[in-house]
C-alpha cells in the first residue's frame, strides 16, 4: 500500500494548454507548451502538470475510446508570462488535496488510483475538482521503472 497524505496546495501561475483528444497526446502537448515556454524565455519553477476533466473512471475509459478526453497540460511559471495561440497563462486552483506517488510506467497507474479511490472512500473524502498528474521526472531521460508521478486529488 502506498502512503497517502494531504497537502495544502498553493495556487499557481501557469502557462497551459487545453484540448479534446486521446491521452497518448499528453506528451507532444507538453512539448508544445515548453517550445512557447523556451521561445518567450518564461521561467518555468516546476514540472509539468496534466489535469483530467473526465469525472470518473468510466469517463476516462469512454473518452479514451471516443477520442475526446479533455487534456490540459500546464508548467508552474513565475513572472511575466503570456501565451502562443492557443497555449495561455492563468492561475490552476490551490486547496486541501490527497496525494499518492506512482512510481513505474504512466500506463500501471491503474494500481495506485484504485488505493487513491479507495483511501478516498474509506476516509469519507469527495472530489471537488480535476485530478492532477505531476511529472516528477522526464520520460525521455528515465528509465520507464523509475518515472515518478505525483498524484493529486482536490477534497474537501
Amino acid at each position: 500500500m502506498r502512503s497517502i497524505i494531504t497537502v495544502d496546495v498553493a495556487p499557481q501561475k501557469v502557462i497551459g494548454l487545453r484540448r479534446t483528444g486521446r491521452y497518448e497526446d499528453i506528451g507532444q502537448m507538453i512539448m508544445e507548451v515548453f517550445v512557447c515556454i523556451r521561445e518567450q524565455g518564461i521561467s518555468v519553477i516546476g514540472p509539468p502538470a496534466y489535469i483530467c476533466h473526465e469525472e470518473s473512471v468510466a469517463d476516462v475509459h469512454k473518452a479514451q475510446e471516443m477520442g475526446n478526453a479533455d487534456i490540459e497540460v500546464a508548467f508552474p511559471v513565475e513572472g511575466d508570462a503570456k501565451g502562443c495561440g492557443d497555449i495561455t497563462a492563468y492561475e490552476l486552483p490551490g486547496g486541501k488535496m490527497a496525494r499518492i506517488i506512482h512510481m513505474g510506467p504512466y500506463p500501471e497507474s491503474v494500481e495506485t488510483y484504485k488505493e487513491l479511490f479507495a483511501w478516498l472512500h474509506k476516509n469519507n473524502h469527495v472530489l471537488v475538482g480535476p485530478i492532477r498528474e505531476v511529472y516528477i521526472n522526464d520520460p525521455k531521460t528515465t528509465e520507464e521503472d523509475l518515472l515518478v508521478t505525483w498524484i493529486y486529488a482536490p477534497i474537501c
